[in-house]
């Protein structure tokens, strides 16, 4: 499991555990970098080769979803983004009052704003730390919760292994306060791949 203080180094934006509070906003947009990660750090999504990702077929589900996200969710678009082997970096601009709740889980395969269902109650009960018992639709918790609902069931299908969770309960996030730090996350999302091995969630570095 995801240590709760792990130890940041230099090149790696602080992130921290999901907890409710609101970012630098510009033009009425807020931004964030979660990271979600895949169970137990192990390297399902794909493998750095060369520098670049070559995803697997399940990292190319993972892919394919965080990339329909804007589609489903109307007030919100994606910035710089990218699959590694066992996590996803990714910034989401939320329009509005963007905020962070507990992730989620949808009954659909179907990618959604997020809402007050009984079972995203649940995963608001089994979330670290407790926050609110109930999702705010179309929240950060909502988008990226539901997003690792719809892919664990694909990735299950595909593996044949239903019911079996695929993400780590939680996802770590960073929020974006300013221009500055918009552009120092951009490159080094962009940057992940080579620099993968100095990654704190590489295997061989985090204390999962």
């Amino acid at each position: 499991m995801l240590a709760e203080n792990p130890r940041p180094r230099p090149t790696v934006p602080r992130c921290r555990p999901v907890a409710t509070c609101f970012p630098h906003t510009s033009g009425g947009q807020h931004r964030w970098i979660p990271s979600p990660c895949v169970r137990g750090g192990e390297c399902l999504l794909g493998e750095v080769v060369d520098g670049g990702m070559r995803l697997s077929e399940w990292g190319q589900v993972a892919s394919r979803y965080w990339k329909r996200i804007p589609d489903h969710v109307a007030h919100v678009e994606l910035d710089e983004w990218v699959v590694m082997p066992n996590h996803v970096h990714g910034i989401i601009v939320i329009a509005g009052r963007g905020q962070a709740s507990p992730a989620s889980d949808s009954p659909t395969d179907s990618l959604t704003s997020g809402g007050t269902h009984l079972q995203d109650q649940r995963a608001a009960r089994d979330a670290w730390p407790l926050l609110q018992p109930v999702l705010q639709p179309g929240s950060l918790g909502a988008i990226v919760g539901n997003c690792k609902s719809v892919t664990t069931r694909r990735i299950n299908r595909l593996r044949g292994m239903p019911g079996t969770p695929f993400w780590q309960r939680n996802y770590w996030e960073h929020i974006i306060r300013n221009d500055a730090s918009l552009n120092r996350i951009r490159a080094y999302i962009q940057d992940n791949p080579c620099r993968w091995a100095e990654d704190r969630l590489h295997p061989d570095m985090a204390r999962w």
